[in-house]
């Protein structure tokens, strides 16, 4: 008789998901599933508001990163209404994206993936956070990161209004225009933000790349999957995170196709499952073949290494160095192993606050021409950046009054859902032998899906039937007396009472 192994909650990422690993009578790994017990449902809510909320409703969707679905949103609004923004808006729109940018990949490095590699894979579970990551890079570290993070939400709270729930973009431009006291002070931001990824990056060849066991780890076939991969790059083919085409290579490097944000559709299918409520994407051209990876399965993934897979390179030349250090390393393009993510995300981080520079230089960031008001009858608009965790694609119909009658969204942790589950499975399968098993080897098995960073708060949106529900009942002295379990099937609710 086999056994079953829950980790339930997963643990250090945005939403909530666990992983059933099923063994068999040898005690090996026969199945694994990364599930989405969840349901958010923006899209089918989102049905019958004007146009003009989406930026601040899809912002709700998460608060990690509602920059993101605040930006893709402000720009669907924009192919919505065929209004092109000002210089000036996109100028601010790009600052206020790079500041969220390098604030949440420092979020993540640090207070989520930090822990497994600067603490340890296997370190005991309590000191496998931030409290732990302290302790082994020291107090002044922490209060710089903590620090550097609170200066950058300082800045987008001042841009944008709001630092969780912006109300920065409208249909064509901004809400509000950047003093030149404002610029001013992202200047000195962007000389300690810079300072700040280089010191980050200088931790991470220490701690991670100088370790041998952790470079093997990253290495090692536990954490490998031949994908496709997807990413936004501008005119010359580099790392972009607010526009650009979308590119897509195949597991050898090679561009297969290259896209604009209207022709998505035509590109990205949406695969689901009735064990979760996550939908997976995977690409019409090459079609959907199951969990598994290579050349003939239409898996794709997104998020920091598929930006840098499918671009030739950094816009900014110490991002650029980096890039091309990772590389030499890692034994060219494209890098195929998971855990090079996190590498992946640091270059990121140094390109973003080299971006923040580059803008806070620019004239137009502090002009007074802020939006363009030459709004068309609105109909259908389809918006797309780079969020943290992968390309962002919002969708919304509306009937000529801007009432939204559809919407669609493949956020981005969805980009990445069915390579997650197949990496949860192949590191089980390859950590887990003859039934041995214990905290640090189910905390490695977590790193398989916590490299890409994922929302799961963000990424369930499918809707199969009623949502399981369990509900314990308790009379007034606190005695537990019951309970009362809804369960899927289907279009059906089944209910038990116990």
């Amino acid at each position: 008789m086999g056994k079953t192994i829950t980790i339930d909650p997963i643990t250090r990422l945005e939403g909530h998901g666990k992983i059933d690993i099923f063994l068999d009578d040898t005690g090996n790994v026969e199945k694994a599933y990364l599930q989405v017990p969840e349901l958010r449902g923006f899209e089918k809510f989102a049905e019958g508001r004007p146009a003009e909320e989406m930026p601040q409703i899809t912002s709700r969707i998460c608060g990690v990163c509602p920059g993101a679905h605040h930006m893709a949103s402000t720009k669907t609004l924009d192919d919505l209404y065929d209004v092109v923004p000002t210089a000036a808006a996109k100028t601010i729109r790009e600052m206020y994206y790079c500041l969220h940018m390098f604030e949440d990949h420092v979020l993540h490095f640090y207070i989520l993936a930090g822990p497994d590699f600067i603490v340890g894979p296997d370190a005991p579970k309590q000191d496998r956070n931030i409290l732990g990551v302290i302790d082994k890079v020291g107090v002044e570290t922490g209060k710089k990161v903590i620090g550097i993070r609170k200066n950058a939400r300082g800045i987008i709270s001042e841009i944008a209004g709001k630092n969780v729930h912006p109300v920065l973009g409208l249909p064509g431009g901004v809400a509000k225009r950047v003093s030149e006291d404002t610029r001013e002070r992202m200047k000195y931001f962007a000389k300690e933000a810079v300072e700040f990824a280089r010191f980050t990056l200088d931790t991470f060849h220490d701690i991670v790349l100088g370790n041998k066991e952790y470079t093997e780890l990253i290495l090692s076939d536990i954490y490998y999957h031949n994908t496709y991969y997807m990413g936004m790059v501008d005119s010359n083919n580099k790392v972009s995170f607010y526009e650009g085409d979308i590119k897509v290579i195949d597991p050898e490097g090679k561009e297969l196709l290259r896209f604009k944000p209207s022709e998505y559709s035509s590109v990205i299918g949406e695969h689901v499952e009735p064990w979760s409520y996550i939908k997976f994407p995977f690409l019409k051209k090459v079609g959907w073949k199951g969990f598994s990876d290579g050349k003939d399965s239409g898996i794709y993934r997104v998020a920091p290494i598929a930006r840098l897979n499918a671009a030739d390179g950094m816009a900014t030349p110490l991002a650029q160095e980096e890039y091309e250090k990772m590389y030499e390393t890692l034994g060219g393009k494209p890098i195929h192993n998971t855990l090079a993510m996190h590498w992946a995300r640091l270059i990121e981080t140094l390109y973003s606050a080299e971006r923040i520079a580059e803008l806070a230089q620019l004239p137009e960031l502090t002009s007074p021409d802020i939006r363009n008001m030459d709004l068309k009858t609105p109909g259908e608009g389809v918006g797309i950046v780079e969020a943290p965790r992968g390309t962002l694609i919002h969708h919304y119909k509306t009937d000529q009054r801007g009432i939204i009658t559809a919407c669609n969204l493949i956020v981005a942790s969805l980009g990445n859902s069915a390579a997650m589950c197949m990496s949860v499975e192949k590191a089980a399968k390859r950590l887990i032998k003859d039934g041995k098993v214990n905290d640090g080897l189910l905390n490695m098995v977590e790193m398989a899906f916590r490299a890409y960073d994922p929302c799961l708060g963000c990424a369930t949106h499918f809707l199969p039937g009623k949502m399981p529900l369990k509900i314990d009942l308790f009379n007034l002295n606190g005695e537990k007396t019951g309970t009362i379990l809804r369960k899927s099937n289907g279009d059906e609710a089944i209910y038990q009472y116990t």
